[in-house]
């Protein structure tokens, strides 16, 4: 598996930089009202993962290994969304036919889970497409400053990569060692200032996999089976970032489906902290979360959810830091 990993690194990396020439100055990212970049950049630089990630599976399958036919469905997701969401990158595309391939995905992914016998299809679809489109959906809204989204990739991908070879299910530890390896090969050109942004094509493809290989894991499909708190935990700095804005702006009234700048990490940089800082603090968040969503996989399953729940007491940290700068930049009448 290292060797297919080696190459997924590489290939990225090199992708990325011809990416990089080819684009600049044709696809740009131009900042807008919800990005926290003040240059343009060109975006779309996520085809790089895609294309490790497809290059070192086939190196994987050509050292003796196989998918299971239960995975074909995630795979074919997995392009199809990243193929829409890369032509999205370079002309925009209708939002009913980005959604089209987005409910396509789900469905494909969730009919492997409907085949473990565990879930009925009546209630295995709707499951299925709500983590998916939440995972997915979370980390496109994530992937706003530079290194951000391609770190996090690196912590949780490596962490089911670990766990995939701790319960003996090879699907999940090539799958997840690919989108790290793919991921960091890529991040070489996007830590800060980046140079080239990963745009949907990035974004998508990693969350659709974190949420596929997490909800395939669960079911023991490819091997062995993972605990359900797994993505949960791991993925905990981007959910709750996500999930509590949504919630504070579902609250106040807001038109929570218009674009941003609202997130923890946004609001972060809006008070004076440097993309680096930002993307450093989150770093070590995802280090966390792996490490717990690791040590979840010895618990039995009270301390597993007690766990899941104490995975996200360090998003709190975040929380009073972000309080705290805003309440110092307060003007007083």
């Amino acid at each position: 598996m290292l060797g297919a990993l080696a190459v997924a690194f590489c290939v990225a990396l090199i992708v990325a930089g011809l990416y990089l020439r080819l684009a600049r100055g044709r696809v740009l990212d131009l900042p807008n009202e919800r990005s926290s970049h003040d240059r343009p950049v060109p975006r779309g630089g996520g085809v790089a993962i895609l294309a490790g990630f497809i290059v070192g599976l086939v190196v994987w399958l050509l050292s003796g290994n196989a998918l299971s036919i239960r995975a074909i469905g995630w795979l074919i997701g997995a392009l199809l969304i990243a193929g829409v969401s890369f032509i999205d990158d370079l002309r925009s595309l209708p939002a009913g036919l980005r959604l089209g391939v987005h409910v396509l995905g789900a469905l494909l992914l969730t009919a492997a889970g409907a085949q473990s016998g565990e879930l009925s299809l009546a209630v295995a679809v709707p499951l299925a497409f709500a983590w998916v489109a939440l995972v997915t959906n979370v980390y496109n809204f994530m992937d706003g400053i530079d290194g951000l989204a391609a770190s996090q990739a690196v912590f949780a991908g490596a962490a089911l990569a670990i766990a995939g070879t701790f319960v003996h299910n090879p699907l999940v530890a090539i799958g997840g060692g690919l989108c790290a390896a793919a991921s960091a090969g890529f991040l070489i050109y996007n830590l800060p200032p980046a140079r080239l942004f990963m745009g949907d094509v990035g974004s998508t493809f990693l969350g659709f996999n974190f949420a596929g290989l997490s909800l395939l894991g669960n079911l023991g499909v490819g091997g062995g089976k993972l605990p359900i708190e797994f993505g949960v935990v791991v993925l905990a700095p981007f959910l709750f970032d996500s999930l509590v804005t949504l919630g504070r702006r579902i609250l106040r009234g807001e038109r929570w489906y218009e674009a941003h700048r609202s997130h923890f990490y946004q609001r972060l940089v809006v008070r004076g902290l440097s993309h680096a800082q930002v993307t450093a603090l989150y770093a070590g968040l995802a280090v966390l979360a792996a490490a717990a969503a690791l040590g979840g996989l010895v618990l039995d399953q009270p301390l597993r959810q007690a766990l899941a729940v104490v995975a996200y007491l360090p998003m709190l940290a975040v929380v009073l830091l972000v309080w705290r700068l805003e309440s110092s930049h307060v003007v007083t009448p």
